[in-house]
């Protein structure tokens, strides 16, 4: 423990010294360098909160206006969420890959920022009651026909997830925080404070605009997030040269060449295989020039690097996919469960709170646990992610066990956003354990697979890293809507008895979350099975950090 204080004294007193002397430096009229980041980094994290905040505002209801508004079945309602997500989780690889080969980053921001604004602007037009305004008493002001509705409520989420994937890879990347000096202690310390803020960015959202979209002006709640985009890009504009972040050249490791080794070394390998054998110690040397590949040393080693994640990132798919449990399962247990409370309409969507709650109180608590587990030899986190993975498949479980509890209740009358609906009289709040089971998932996962993925690789493929986590989790929200929908095609329809049905007292909803949590609970112990590697990656890269330390 001394030894720790003095060395993260030192580190800071170094750190002053050099703000000082960079601040002497400087002339006069110019603002000093630490000032200089301090204020870029305060811009991005405003930026990315005011994201985050449309983010959520458009998530927090719409599977009430897919079903009430657009009059989708519930199985339909809760893809178009799920998909939605997933999409917004991917853009941001793809903008990405865009603007270091295609456009260019300050021309793509731009384009970013139209397509948010168009994006968010357009779902207040889809929500608005052209029907109720009237010109005279016969005629209305517009008629917008329920297909016409439908085309150009799918145009802005695809607009605005564009946009949203533009903000995040070009303004808000990971590499705009300065990380690159950071040790495994401070960058956990990062991404659990990160993680922190954006779930107290998203408890706001839920309770707020998802009480005004359904109590309140229903059909004018979009225009929130729309607000809040718009906050977005003109912070953006007030502070572009600093905010558009550009990477070092020279030291990038892009997405095409991981792709390209990865495939060279499967065709020379093939061929190899057929015609003669040559033993290598990775099947990704066959990509290496020395053994009839295209890429140099440098490349292919940073691949194989990226490579011992697979597994990792492979887990998280089905971990996604029971995340995305609260805003498409949970969403609907919530929504035909009893929301009164003492003569009070909670919204379905604040329920999402008690998900957030336990992470707002747990990261403190890490906090404390990691500055343990650093000053001693255990710097593993892959203990912590297997045993969030358990929490999930419980939390799963519970939905499934609630399920059957909320059926046995006799059914009341309930308004949400103006539609009379029957619903169980079961009080919302005995869902409680299966949200904060899934809360305190995310908070032993997400910030130590973020970890795992950003430490574990070479400098210059963090970013990849980061990139191919995203596509795992996106693949993980488009994997749940892709079993809703298998499930609706085997049964042939959301007929009574579905395991996904429309109304969920016909339904049996609860064999869905008992199947899912079955496929979980393999899930963690396949990833058990496997987490002694990164334990034992991460303590010799840590290991060797401190013998260059000491030198």
């Amino acid at each position: 423990m001394p030894d720790a204080d003095t060395q993260e004294k030192g580190f800071v007193n170094y750190m002053a010294d050099k703000e000082q002397r960079a601040g002497r430096s400087s002339p006069a009229g110019m603002v000093p360098e630490g000032e200089k980041k301090l204020h870029e980094a305060v811009c991005v994290l405003l930026v990315e909160l005011c994201e985050r905040f449309t983010f959520f505002g458009i998530v927090c209801n719409m599977i009430l206006f897919c079903t009430a508004r657009l009059g989708y079945p519930s199985h339909q309602a809760a893809m178009v969420n799920m998909c939605f997500v997933g999409t917004s989780t991917l853009t941001p690889v793809l903008v990405g890959w865009l603007a270091e080969y295609l456009v260019g980053r300050t021309k793509l921001v731009c384009i970013c920022m139209f397509l948010h604004f168009l994006g968010t602007a357009l779902l207040p037009v889809v929500s608005f009651p052209f029907e109720d305004v009237h010109i005279d008493r016969r005629h209305i002001l517009l008629t917008l026909p329920k297909r016409e509705q439908k085309i150009v409520f799918y145009f802005a989420l695809l607009t605005a997830s564009l946009g949203i994937g533009g903000i995040r890879a070009i303004v808000c990347p990971l590499s705009a925080y300065s990380l690159e000096d950071c040790g495994p202690k401070e960058l956990l310390s990062f991404f659990n404070w990160f993680h922190w803020l954006v779930n107290l960015n998203s408890a706001v959202v839920f309770v707020s605009i998802s009480y005004i979209q359904q109590s309140v002006a229903r059909n004018l709640g979009f225009l929130i997030p729309f607000v809040s985009g718009l906050m977005a890009m003109i912070t953006i504009h007030m502070v572009r040269g600093e905010m558009i972040y550009k990477p070092k050249t020279g030291k990038r490791h892009s997405l095409l060449t991981t792709f390209g080794v990865i495939f060279s070394a499967l065709k020379t390998c093939c061929v190899r295989h057929r015609y003669l054998s040559t033993a290598v110690p990775s099947w990704l040397d066959h990509a290496k020039e020395n053994h009839g590949g295209h890429y140099s040393e440098t490349q292919v080693e940073g691949t194989k690097s990226l490579a011992r994640l697979f597994p990792l990132f492979t887990f998280q798919i089905l971990y996604r996919t029971c995340i995305m449990q609260i805003p498409s399962g949970y969403y609907l247990q919530t929504m035909n469960s009893n929301l009164h409370f003492g003569g009070f309409v909670l919204p379905v969507a604040a329920m999402n709170v008690i998900s957030i709650v336990p992470l707002l109180i747990l990261v403190p608590i890490l906090e404390c646990i990691n500055s343990w587990l650093f000053s001693s030899k255990d710097t593993g986190h892959s203990p912590t992610i297997y045993i969030g993975h358990l929490s999930a498949a419980l939390s799963v479980m519970a939905a499934g066990f609630s399920e059957i509890h909320r059926k046995r209740f006799p059914q009341v009358e309930q308004t949400l956003s103006e539609e009379l609906l029957l619903v169980s009289s079961m009080p919302c709040f005995h869902l409680a354990p299966q949200y904060i089971l899934l809360g305190v998932a995310e908070a032993l996962v997400t910030p130590s697979c973020s970890l795992l993925s950003f430490w574990l690789v070479p400098e210059r493929m963090r970013g990849i890293s980061m990139h191919f986590l995203a596509l795992f989790n996106g693949a993980g929200c488009f994997m749940g809507a892709l079993i809703v929908q298998t499930l609706i095609l085997l049964q042939m329809s959301p007929s009574p008895g579905s395991w996904f049905p429309h109304l969920l007292h016909e339904g049996k909803l609860e064999r869905f979350f008992f199947f899912l949590a079955s496929l979980m609970m393999v899930n963690t112990l396949g990833f058990w099975a496997i987490a002694h590697r990164y334990h034992n990656i991460l303590m010799k890269k840590s290991f060797d950090l401190k013998c260059l330390t000491f030198q």
